[in-house]
């Protein structure tokens, strides 16, 4: 399970698919609907926030969003009620990783949009996060930093 920090516009057609049926899995878990995935890394954000669901459901709503104006159509019904406004604290150090992370995906599925990713400097969050300076988060599992190097890509 992969919820990006990243802002969705990065992904490529097959990342943003994928990202939205994790989304939709992990918002399974949250409401208590499935058996696995309890204690998976990637929703200790969402979990330490006043209202998960509602946390969940504004990152999903902005998956749906560049969805849509890439011509995709995601059924927003899937999405569970209670939008919030409040913004999650991400580090730049996480922020970073995954940029570095996706521009591996994206240099062996989409050279193009890798390519133009090159350029970018510092890569904006999701809508949901706002970046804080500090490293890495403990709950990621590194992988392949070697490979991240070899793109180029400080940590």
């Amino acid at each position: 399970m992969r919820l990006w920090t990243l802002h969705p516009r990065y992904l490529d057609a097959k990342g943003l698919v994928a990202v939205w049926r994790e989304g939709l899995l992990a918002q399974k878990v949250l409401q208590g609907k499935t058996r696995g995935y309890h204690h998976h890394p990637q929703l200790l954000r969402f979990r330490q926030q006043s209202a998960p669901l509602g946390a969940l459901a504004t990152y999903l709503f902005a998956i749906a969003t560049e969805a849509q104006e890439r011509g995709y159509n995601f059924d927003r019904t899937k999405i569970g009620a209670g939008l919030t406004a409040q913004l999650i604290e991400e580090t730049e150090g996480q922020l970073r990783y995954e940029w570095a992370h996706l521009l591996g995906k994206l240099q062996q599925r989409d050279p193009q949009r890798y390519q133009q990713g090159q350029t970018l400097l510092r890569p904006e969050p999701h809508p949901l996060f706002t970046i804080v300076s500090g490293p890495i988060r403990e709950w990621e599992k590194v992988k392949a930093v070697e490979n991240l190097a070899k793109a180029g890509k400080v940590l």
